[in-house]
């Protein structure tokens, strides 16, 4: 029994020794719950609005100020036609706009009621229908205090349209995250994996004194990955056109070329992870836990970005997949060309370089 212990006792004392073992075991539930706690949030924030008034009354006055005093919409823009609504969704500058009919305020008085239509974003449905409800919430409020006192009541009638998603079909939002999501973690992890496997197998020496040079070694590293997870890209945006009915309504050609600079991105954090890990296991642990989270919390995938506390908000930037979830639904859902998203392919060929530049610094400061 004495030996039984001992042995115990050896294991718990190497186990608390190694501060990796420790950060698994008891920084990964901490920080899951805390991201998730604060990230995991179905009320609406700041939901970015638009409103064309053709009737320009203080009854459309008197319900605009009333949603804008709600908390969960912000008037950014007024329209002036009907044709500005497409230009505004598919740059991303709002995501709902009111459209109030001609003599909205004759109507309400002269017939008892008057309509109201709500164009919405719908290339996230789950976020779309969410809107949608709280502004009949808002605007169902409101015919209770006009009607007050009155025989005959006042009715504001409202009416929905979905742009680029009118059936709500959640699939449209999970093929392009479930993408960004799969070309991050195969991409970055099996590159990572298989570097470091080089270093725990001491088979990087021999490495070494080829007349290959790092960027040579490098390349030969990802390059079976690079077109093993374009055939993966392939394989879900077929999947998903073939299968789930999800539109490719943009660039063919320009979808796989955004695919495969975001490929090019995702073997570059592999590379890099793979300088700082020395084994296996730890190269495994960092893609998951560096890469899986994030890209799965903190990229709009699921949860909406505007809803998190500002400070996850701002670490929300530094995720690659954040940018190549907005290029995907642009292409794919709103049929947009590179104008649109060029703002997000700057980032991610900036990302990718320096990610690249790093990389290189570390293996050559491994090598000497």
């Amino acid at each position: 029994m004495n030996r039984f212990f001992g042995f115990l006792k050896k294991e718990f004392y190497h186990i608390f020794r190694d501060k990796r073992s420790m950060l698994i075991l008891f920084g990964m539930p901490i920080v899951q719950i805390m991201l998730f706690g604060y990230v995991i949030n179905t009320d609406l924030k700041d939901v970015k609005m638009a409103v064309l008034d053709h009737s320009k009354d203080e009854y459309t006055a008197e319900i605009i100020n009333k949603i804008k005093s709600s908390g969960y919409f912000q008037l950014s823009d007024n329209l002036q036609d009907l044709d500005q609504a497409d230009v505004f969704f598919r740059r991303g500058e709002v995501k709902l706009i009111l459209v109030f009919e001609p003599d909205f305020g004759k109507n309400l008085i002269k017939k008892s009621k008057a309509n109201v239509q709500i164009l919405t974003d719908a290339s996230d449905p789950n976020t779309a229908n969410l809107e949608v409800n709280y502004l009949q919430g808002v605007l169902q409020n409101y015919n209770v205090e006009i009607n007050k006192g009155r025989h005959l009541p006042f009715s504001v009638q409202l009416k929905s349209r979905m742009y680029f998603n009118s059936n709500l079909e959640s699939v449209f939002m999970f093929i392009p995250g479930i993408m960004a999501t799969i070309l991050m973690l195969v991409s970055a992890m099996m590159t990572s994996i298989s570097i470091a496997r080089e270093k725990e197998l001491g088979t990087m020496e021999i490495l070494l004194v080829s007349p290959l040079n790092p960027l040579q070694i490098i390349l030969g590293k990802v390059t079976p990955y690079l077109a093993l997870s374009f055939i993966n890209a392939l394989m879900i945006i077929g999947m998903g056109y073939f299968v789930f009915d999800v539109p490719i309504l943009g660039s063919f050609v320009l979808l796989m070329a955004e695919s495969i600079l975001f490929i090019f991105l995702a073997l570059s954090i592999g590379i890099f992870i793979s300088t700082v890990a020395k084994s296996q296991q730890v190269a495994m642990m960092l893609s998951m836990f560096v890469l899986m989270l994030p890209t799965v919390i903190l990229s709009g995938f699921i949860f909406p970005i505007r809803n998190m506390p500002m400070l996850l908000q701002i670490i929300s930037y530094i995720i690659p997949p954040k940018y190549f979830i907005v290029i995907l639904k642009n292409i794919m859902l709103k049929g947009v060309g590179f104008e649109y998203v060029w703002k997000e392919t700057l980032v991610l060929f900036s990302m990718t370089i320096g990610f690249i530049i790093l990389s290189l610094k570390k293996f050559k400061l491994r090598l000497q």
